[in-house]
């Protein structure tokens, strides 16, 4: 059977629920309070791990492991779309994504965030719709527009809390995304800076696309753990490093989440939330009878 449209006009009281995508060192589900489970099935199959519900601040969140609480799942072989499709179903009108990124820039330095604001795509092997014409999927093909992948007031908010903590951030940036799990070579390195971008992962796309088709308010906080390889003399990229970094600095996201998730839930968004939805429903072409 036909799976129903995906999206659908947004009620004008549906209450804030922050959905939280917790990359590497970043899923502490510690920060919620009144913890439950719940293990779901979609149309896409098994989320990478339990839901976890529960509250900050007096605000419903649900927490999920990106990679599974044991990071087992490697980049390539997250089920994105699962991940998105389930914190839809759960009512979560934002993502917060936590993920920790290589630097390619001499002022960007290990320990700082930044609030990313667009992405280069150089991943090979992810479906990046959830409108892929089988059976269980939404009708129809859909051509989100990304000129703008992340939404800016989502942005907004999380950059005033993290200037409220004194924390090192940095407002923009413009993240590539490689399909890993290997790093780059210095080759590429090289090149990916005279690209323009500001830092490096493997995770954010397709999650900001998938969340853009699902009407979401998606935003990214990015942590940096290295300089990557382009930098000569550096100490090379490891994943030792980079899990000594997440370490030292992973309270840092802890307290950026704690802070923005009652900054959010103190604003109306229902205008932000029907333009979202709008969007994501007029970029869907269904095929006619």
């Amino acid at each position: 059977m036909r799976c129903r449209m995906f999206g659908g006009k947004m009620a004008a009281t549906l209450p804030v629920k922050i959905g939280i995508i917790g990359g590497s060192g970043l899923d502490d589900p510690d920060i919620l309070e009144g913890r439950t489970e719940r293990y779901v099935e979609t149309p896409f199959g098994k989320p990478s791990d339990a839901l976890i519900l529960g509250k900050i601040r007096d605000v419903e969140c649900v927490l999920l492991a990106r990679h599974g609480r044991k990071h087992s799942i490697m980049p390539s072989n997250v089920n994105y779309r699962a991940n998105i499709w389930a914190l839809k179903e759960e009512k979560c009108t934002h993502i917060l994504a936590t993920t920790a990124c290589g630097s390619m820039k001499e002022d960007i330095k290990p320990g700082d965030i930044v609030l990313i604001d667009q992405f280069i795509d150089r991943t090979t092997k992810r479906a990046q719709t959830l409108y892929d014409g089988e059976l269980s999927s939404p009708p129809g093909v859909s051509h989100i527009p990304m000129a703008e992948p992340f939404c800016s007031r989502t942005r907004e908010v999380l950059s005033e809390a993290v200037r409220s903590l004194g924390v090192s951030f940095h407002e923009s940036g413009t993240m590539i995304c490689i399909e890993g799990p290997r790093f780059s070579s210095r080759a590429e390195a090289l090149m990916f800076r005279q690209w323009g971008a500001d830092v490096i992962n493997m995770t954010t796309v397709p999650e900001v696309v998938l969340a853009k088709e699902a009407g979401l308010c998606y935003a990214a906080v990015a942590m940096v753990t290295d300089t990557d390889c382009w930098k000569e003399h550096a100490e090379e990229v490891s994943v030792d490093k980079v899990m000594k970094t997440m370490k030292e600095n992973a309270n840092k996201a802890s307290s950026i989440l704690l802070t923005a998730i009652p900054l959010i839930s103190q604003q109306n968004w229902e205008e932000t939330l029907s333009q979202h939805q709008a969007m994501a429903l007029s970029s869907v072409m269904v095929p006619k009878n």
